[in-house]
């Protein structure tokens, strides 16, 4: 086995306890009995049962839960979870979702501060045989401030959104000598140029540099976190739209695979160390990515639970009386019996894509 796939377990893993954490601390915090803090899934290795809880290593990497007293039920505990008022239980649900972006963001942030400079989007230089020169196309001093809609703020964005476009035209917004220039339809493609004497296929367009003093680093950091929920939203829309099917899904098998081939990659290449940063930058982009996904207003997550939380309300409201939070429970349960069967769906596509079948 690859060392690779086993830090892309461990780092998976990891993903996992700090969602529970953030679940457990919130809910300690203020005062709700959790009976069961699990890493993992399936059959216990390891347990310690502490003061009121339990805690345990499961067989299964992949997973993990925070048992709180009450959950999917009413009990006459006030410590159970159903028994908090609804601004505390929108907490712990947050909690978790909290934690993964928080430890994403600090991720990010370690692997920024070895930058040395950024690249922006500010044109520096046309190659020679640029066809869309001038006045009523690009120049440089000009700043690509958007592409389709989506606002550019370093090369990377350039390069995403031009590779998303899909067509030899795009709708272009730049800004020149402060003012904002919109180009619809701006026929913009990688063509053949010559450099030094060989042909390469660039889009013919030279940005600029920004110097990675620490204030750039901080502000590339929050920039990169936020980006990843933006490729987020553009693969969910894609995913509606058809753009892309079920089988492009990854579950944590094709994460850890993922995980495999861009550390295998980066250490052929540069050396182990460089691998270690690619896993991280990619767990990052997990990290941000499983927040994002608990928070979607779906029953079974975290998302659907809060979303409850105004159901019911609203529906308390009218007919005057609590509601018995089993009916809630019911709904959820249903829902992860069918979250479970699509996450075995999509585990038995990733073992077929490992095996190029």
């Amino acid at each position: 086995m690859s060392i690779y796939v086993v830090i892309g377990i461990a780092a998976f893993g990891v993903l996992i306890a700090v969602h529970e954490i953030g679940h457990f601390v919130t809910a300690k915090l203020l005062g709700v009995k959790v009976n069961e803090f699990a890493i993992g899934m399936g059959p216990k290795i390891l347990s310690k049962q502490g003061k009121e809880t339990l805690y345990s290593l499961r067989a299964l990497p992949f997973g993990g839960f925070c048992a709180m007293e009450g959950q999917d039920e009413g009990v006459d505990d006030p410590r159970a979870f159903t028994s908090q008022k609804r601004w505390r239980r929108f907490i712990i649900l947050i909690g978790g979702s909290a934690a993964n972006f928080i430890a994403a963001f600090i991720v990010i942030v370690i692997l920024t501060s070895g930058v040395g400079s950024f690249v922006g989007t500010t044109i520096t230089d046309l190659l020679d045989g640029f066809p869309n020169e001038g006045e009523h196309g690009l120049m440089v001093g000009d700043t690509l401030v958007s592409i389709n809609g989506e606002r550019l703020y370093y090369v990377d964005d350039f390069s995403t959104f031009m590779q998303l476009a899909r067509s030899g035209s795009v709708d272009l917004v730049i800004r020149r000598g402060g003012e904002t220039i919109a180009l619809d339809r701006f026929p913009l493609e990688r063509r053949t140029f010559i450099i030094n004497g060989e042909e390469e296929l660039r889009f013919g367009i030279s940005f600029n540099t920004i110097n990675a003093t620490p204030f750039e680093q901080l502000k590339y950091s929050c920039y990169q976190a936020m980006n990843f929920v933006r490729l987020i939203r553009v693969s969910l829309a894609q995913l509606i739209s058809g753009a892309v099917g079920l089988r492009d899904i990854s579950g944590p098998v094709g994460i850890v695979d993922a995980m495999n081939n861009a550390g295998q990659s980066a250490a052929a290449e540069y050396g182990f160390m460089a691998a270690l940063r690619n896993i991280a930058f990619l767990t990052a982009f997990i990290g941000v990515n499983l927040a994002v996904m608990n928070m979607l207003p779906i029953p079974a997550l975290d998302g659907g639970r809060i979303l409850f939380i105004f159901i019911t309300w609203a529906i308390e409201k009218i007919i005057k009386r609590r509601l018995d939070p089993k009916y809630e429970g019911y709904v959820h349960t249903g829902a992860m019996v069918l979250l479970l069967g699509f996450m075995a769906f999509v585990l038995i596509s990733d073992v077929l894509k490992l095996f190029n079948a």
